[in-house]
């Protein structure tokens, strides 16, 4: 693969990570303080719209499994084709509506479109890498670019959404040096601005939108220049597509896959936590207000900036090993929690980076190996490839939407109160849970999944040449 065609395919995924930034970061503070909707209808959205792009993930994989090859290759035109679409959701996702009444109903069909939508997206693109080419550093080298890009990607996302929102979540009423723990915060002045200002929340929400719109449509104009889908380079004329519901059982019992997917659901969902109530931990429980957009920012430097690192870490001592680094962000997010202090925030921010970056890259390039091992126990299959990556998809969005809804219906139940200066005790406490403990203790319980992962660094090199043979 030339560093071109590599740089193109990684571009290509970076605009959904774009967006999935700016949602993880602020649509659940957006709901609350923007919308006006209560915690509990919050944790609705974002849990049905998860489950619905989890849902999303099977289907897509079956009609993708049976699509046939077109001049332009078999995954991509579905790339092509929801892209515009998926566009449109995101904006309308954001826009605040004239009417009260039905504003759940509209975050709700939105944010569900939304996540099918790039789920029509995800899969076949991440299935792509195994189209690429036949030599496992290759894809290895492919997923580091990719990863590299969508960490930028949602850097970028989240940069944008931050620094173009940041004064809708700022007001002058509220001081940096609050106090968080008086139990009379419900007296407040709240936080919104005046309607009148012409540069209204809806208004400014709503630039952040197609800005990164525009970023989706360029993203999908360069995948399609600059990548070329091969075909299936081991199957033979003669060998048949593995029907999508026979594939899936197999999969189901496939003993690498299965520890894979339990492993980084746990891990995935720990992230997800992190990073959806990282703001608002960061704007009524540590004091940090003023900061938040540039703590996140530093989190996604860093992760960016350490893929490189980890990709020859990886290479070096191997991927299950590489896996120790996403324990890293559980001691520096519990010293954040019991020391809410500025200095510390910025460096667990950046240590919180360094293992985001893990979890997001070791995925990834482990999975193409368990395709290959799979490969090799059934070769006389094709079409398996779609099945392995949609259900991946399916199980992680679906542990983080149970995940995010129990957090948001937390909040509800301890009492949030949306556009107040300061929560109460019990919310802040909520908050401190959903931010240290609960990620330490499913990052710890994915880690020690991962430790009877059976795939080896000599066991990949064997598979490698067995493949070859075959083919």
């Amino acid at each position: 693969l030339s560093i071109c065609g590599k740089l193109c395919y990684a571009i290509g995924g970076a605009p959904n990570q774009v967006a999935g930034s700016a949602a993880a970061f602020f649509l659940q503070i957006y709901l609350l303080d923007i919308a006006h909707i209560t915690p509990f209808h919050a944790s609705l959205v974002l849990f049905i719209g998860k489950a619905s792009g989890a849902v999303t993930d099977p289907v897509a994989g079956f009609f993708i499994s049976k699509s046939r090859w077109t001049k332009i290759g078999r995954l991509m035109p579905w790339m092509l084709a929801c892209t515009p679409f998926t566009v449109v959701s995101y904006f309308f996702m954001w826009y605040l509506p004239p009417f009260v009444s039905g504003r759940v109903a509209w975050y709700l069909t939105f944010y569900c479109l939304f996540q099918a939508l790039t789920t029509l997206f995800q899969v076949p693109y991440s299935a792509l890498t195994m189209f690429l080419s036949t030599d496992q550093k290759d894809r290895d080298s492919a997923t580091a670019y990719r990863m590299t890009m969508e960490v930028l990607g949602t850097l970028i996302g989240a940069a944008l959404q931050g620094q173009i929102v940041a004064s809708a979540h700022v007001s002058h009423h509220c001081t940096v040096n609050t106090p968080t723990n008086t139990t009379d915060s419900w007296h407040d002045v709240p936080s919104f601005p005046d309607p009148s200002d012409p540069l209204s929340h809806q208004v400014i929400y709503m630039i952040a939108a197609g800005v990164i719109g525009g970023v989706y449509l360029l993203g999908i104009v360069i995948l399609f220049l600059g990548v070329k889908e091969k075909d299936d380079p081991y199957a033979l004329n003669s060998d048949r597509a593995i029907p999508f519901c026979k594939g899936l059982g197999l999969t189901m019992k496939h003993g690498p896959y299965v520890k894979l997917t339990a492993s980084f659901l746990l891990i995935s969902t720990a992230v997800q936590l992190e990073q959806s109530n990282f703001v608002l931990f960061c704007t009524h429980a540590a004091g940090l207000r003023n900061h938040f957009q540039y703590l996140v920012v530093t989190i996604l430097v860093s992760a960016a900036v350490s893929i490189p690192f980890w990709q020859k870490f990886l290479q070096r001592f191997g991927k299950k090993c590489a896996a120790c680094g996403i324990s890293w962000m559980i001691p520096f997010a519990v010293m954040l929690v019991t020391i809410p202090n500025l200095i510390l925030a910025y460096f667990v921010a950046f240590v919180s980076g360094l293992s985001i970056a893990a979890s997001l890259l070791l995925p990834w390039s482990m999975l193409p190996d368990v395709v290959d091992n799979f490969r090799l126990q059934n070769p006389h299959g094709k079409g398996h490839e779609t099945i392995f990556y949609s259900s991946y998809v399916f199980f992680t969005k679906m542990s983080a939407g149970i995940g995010l809804g129990i957090s948001a219906a937390g909040l509800e139940f301890t009492g949030y109160k949306p556009g107040i200066c300061k929560q109460s005790s019990d919310v802040i406490l909520t908050l401190k849970i959903l931010i240290g403990a609960v990620p330490a203790v499913l990052i710890l319980i994915g880690l020690f999944i991962l430790l009877f992962y059976p795939i080896t660094e000599e066991s990949r090199k064997e598979t490698k040449l067995a493949l070859e043979e075959l083919r």
